[in-house]
């Protein structure tokens, strides 16, 4: 007969809403519910009937920022942003960097408050993530559909686009959320950079050009990450120079718009790879 699981006991209230415990495995963790720590004191059992999320803390550090946000955030903003997490992560099929409860739930938080002060930030970057990262502004639509539904409050479509960023970030380790911007705009740099140097418009409904987006989106996280390619054979890089001269033109172009702006030095791994995508996207 399996033995039945400890109950989990209150080490700390944080507020109403909040207590620090231990799990089965001695990890400290965050226990959230909706009048949960009302009138509890250290050492007495959580009502688990009453439990809505349960966040692991790994690091103190973490620990204490979430704590901190977690206390400062009414708790229906935070049961909308686990709402939305959890059917980004049914959408999206892949795992999200556990940050997004912080980044996302303290990003939602505020877009409310700015709502309710009638101040609306417009997203430069709306037509290139709709075009880049359709499926996280899908959820991201979602998103606002949820908050409509569960807050009553209508948020505009720009903000759709800025919670599809939070998850493209969420999906990528060691990228911070500048660097994720800058990362769309040069991807979107780069399009414009191929359309220009082949006078070509290219078809965005395409599996290619998603494809094509696919690689571009590693390449950009490759630079932005220190990353570097596996070293390729001399002579079939000089091969394909000699092959796919137009289309290494154009990766020379794209090699001084990245010095330029980054002050990046491209390898010639790099430059074949882009040479050999861009050839396959003009193809068709």
């Amino acid at each position: 007969m399996k033995e039945r699981a400890k109950p989990m006991k209150v080490v700390k209230v944080i507020n109403n809403n909040l207590i620090k415990s231990f799990d089965e495995h001695n990890n400290e963790i965050l226990v959230m519910g909706c009048g949960l720590g009302f009138k509890k004191v250290p050492g007495d059992e959580i009502d688990e009937s009453l439990i809505e999320k349960v966040y692991t803390c790994k690091e103190q550090g973490s620990s204490n920022q979430l704590i901190k946000l977690l206390e400062n955030i009414p708790i229906e903003h935070i049961q909308v942003t686990n709402e939305i997490i959890n059917f980004a992560k049914s959408s999206l099929g892949k795992k999200l960097n556990q940050n997004i409860y912080i980044t996302l739930a303290d990003h939602i938080h505020f877009a409310l408050e700015r709502y309710e002060k009638g101040i609306n930030i417009k997203n430069a970057l709306l037509w290139e993530i709709k075009k880049l990262y359709n499926h996280e502004y899908l959820v991201g639509k979602e998103a606002l559909s949820i908050i409509r539904q569960r807050l009553g409050i209508e948020l505009p479509e720009d903000e759709a686009g800025f919670i599809a960023l939070h998850l493209v970030n969420a999906l990528m380790d060691d990228l911070s959320m500048e660097k994720t911007t800058d990362m769309t705009k040069m991807i979107q740099q780069i399009l414009k950079i191929i359309k220009y140097h082949f006078k070509l418009e290219l078809d965005e409904y395409s599996i290619h050009y998603e494809r094509f987006i696919t690689h571009l989106k590693f390449f950009a996280q490759r630079l932005f990450t220190g990353s570097a390619m596996e070293d390729q054979d001399e002579q079939f890089i000089q091969a394909l120079k000699n092959q796919y001269k137009k289309e290494y033109e154009c990766t020379k172009k794209i090699q001084d718009y990245i010095k330029q702006e980054y002050g990046w030095e491209l390898s010639e791994d790099e430059m074949i790879y882009l040479t050999i995508h861009i050839k396959r996207i003009t193809m068709q």
